[in-house]
């Protein structure tokens, strides 16, 4: 049976945090504001502070979407709710302006996923030339419905709006960075396969 995956929301809600306050998603203790500096990795926090030169300093919003992107990939693939707090603190900003931000955009996620993430774009030009075959082909290999995720953990299977990669259709995106065009159901089996045997490879 494979996990569902959920959408849009953490395993806690968003409004389960005081304003002074985070949840510990793990423990469902709380995490006083003061301490959520600490949460951000020393890598994760260097990257942001780069990312804030290229804006005004009263201009730090700009720099969320980077933010909760190098957040989640501190965590795995996925955010909890101690790390949007976190960025949001780091950022000097409501936690309900992360909280929008990390429930629209699909490159992030507030559930656990699996170790890779592979994204269908859904779009006209896709559809047309047809992605829906190449979404039930993923579907009935993993053994999975869009939105959950395999038995092994190894894969998250998701619908998304257009990747603008409209020539190329029908494409699909794996782990939020490569983009895979013209794709076939036999195509899509060699990916899974290459991905499988990088694993491998890496001792997973």
């Amino acid at each position: 049976m494979a996990h569902q995956a959920g959408v849009a929301t953490s395993r806690r809600s968003f409004a389960g945090a005081q304003d002074d306050s985070s949840i510990n998603d793990k423990t469902g203790q709380y995490i006083y504001m003061s301490d959520l500096g600490s949460i951000l990795s020393p890598a994760t926090r260097q990257e942001i502070d780069r990312w804030l030169t290229k804006y005004p300093p009263e201009r730090k919003r700009s720099a969320v979407l980077t933010a909760l992107r190098l957040a989640q990939d501190q965590n795995g693939g996925w955010l909890t709710i101690e790390l949007m707090d976190a960025v949001a603190f780091y950022l000097d900003l409501p936690k309900i302006a992360v909280y929008e931000v990390a429930s629209f955009y699909t490159l992030l996620q507030t559930q656990p996923i699996g170790r890779h993430k592979i994204s269908v774009c859904n779009s006209i030009s896709c559809m047309l030339n047809g992605s829906e075959k190449i979404l039930a082909h993923l579907e009935n290999r993993l053994g999975v419905k869009v939105g959950e995720t395999s038995v092994d953990g190894m894969f998250t299977v998701k619908e998304v709006e257009c990747l603008a990669a409209c020539v190329g259709a029908p494409m699909l995106q794996i782990d939020n960075q490569q983009y895979h065009e013209y794709l076939t159901p036999e195509r899509v089996d060699q990916l899974l396969e290459e991905i499988k045997q990088q694993e491998m490879g890496h001792g997973k």
